[in-house]
């Protein structure tokens, strides 16, 4: 195959990588159907640390944030295909087959469905179109994204429901979800709207919460753990930054530097 690193047809990405590298994407927006060809997915979520490993297949629910490395094999490179199941289809699927709108899913937002041989094949069956580049159309993409969501419920029929539980959010704790998730490093609507609040009403309740804008609160905390980390810890500020929310070392060490008043690779 040709040095392609990210090929998207539609809701369909081939992803391949020759380094260690984070994830872009921390917030998920839609379902995703994915398959590790080779290599390794190390990520975090709200239930802990998990490892996908090569040949592994599995389906991750909507609305949550993960932070993910995807890890090449050694001496070789890291390859996945990803379907990501967008809301918009599962409403016409649904329609069309009149299905009854589910309950809130309440579940594991992790499903692993490794070892089913029609997945398996399912996926073999889309990598000549990555391989030689061949377009796919939106018709054939649409043909393929029903192929997967048929295989999903022949090899499960409850996953029904998790793909057509069309619910957002609903209101939660403010206090314990920030504690637990400012390190993600997402935008204030994003967290709006996992905390089932319109932009308006997080604002308002934050500050009635903590006293504080979140841009400000988030800041302050993430460069508390970061001095945390590589004070106590004794962790390169280069290895932190990223684990804390930041997304450019250059933008932490100011910022850090600025709070504590000393460098962070001065410690």
């Amino acid at each position: 195959m040709e040095d392609k690193s990210h090929i998207m047809f539609s809701n369909l990405l081939y992803s391949c990588a020759a380094d260690k590298q984070r994830g872009n994407e921390q917030f998920v927006h839609e379902h995703v159907f994915g398959y590790i060809m080779t290599g390794e997915v190390h990520s975090f979520n709200r239930n802990g640390a998990h490892i996908f490993k090569e040949g592994m297949i599995g389906l991750i629910r909507r609305n949550q944030l993960i932070k993910s490395v995807k890890v090449p094999r050694p001496g070789g490179d890291f390859r996945s295909i990803n379907i990501f199941l967008e809301q918009d289809f599962l409403r016409r699927y649904a329609a069309e087959n009149k299905l009854p709108a589910e309950p809130r899913y309440t579940g594991d937002p992790i499903i692993e469905l490794t070892g089913d041989p029609f997945i398996k094949g399912y996926f073999d069956s889309l990598l000549p179109y990555f391989d030689n580049t061949a377009q796919m159309n939106p018709a054939l993409a649409e043909l393929k994204t029903r192929e997967a969501v048929e295989l999903l419920l022949r090899a499960n029929p409850q996953l029904k429901n998790l793909l057509f539980d069309f619910s957002e959010p609903h209101k939660i704790n403010l206090e314990a979800y920030m504690n637990q998730h400012y390190m993600y490093n997402v935008s204030t609507s994003q967290f709006a709207r996992l905390t089932g609040r319109s932009l308006a009403g997080f604002k308002r309740d934050f500050e009635k919460v903590f006293s504080m804008p979140p841009g400000k609160w988030l800041q302050q905390k993430r460069l508390q753990e970061a001095y945390y980390q590589i004070h106590e810890k004794g962790r390169k500020p280069s290895d932190v930054y990223l684990d804390v929310g930041f997304e450019n070392l250059s933008h932490f060490s100011y910022s850090f530097k600025k709070t504590f008043g000393v460098a962070p690779s001065a410690l």
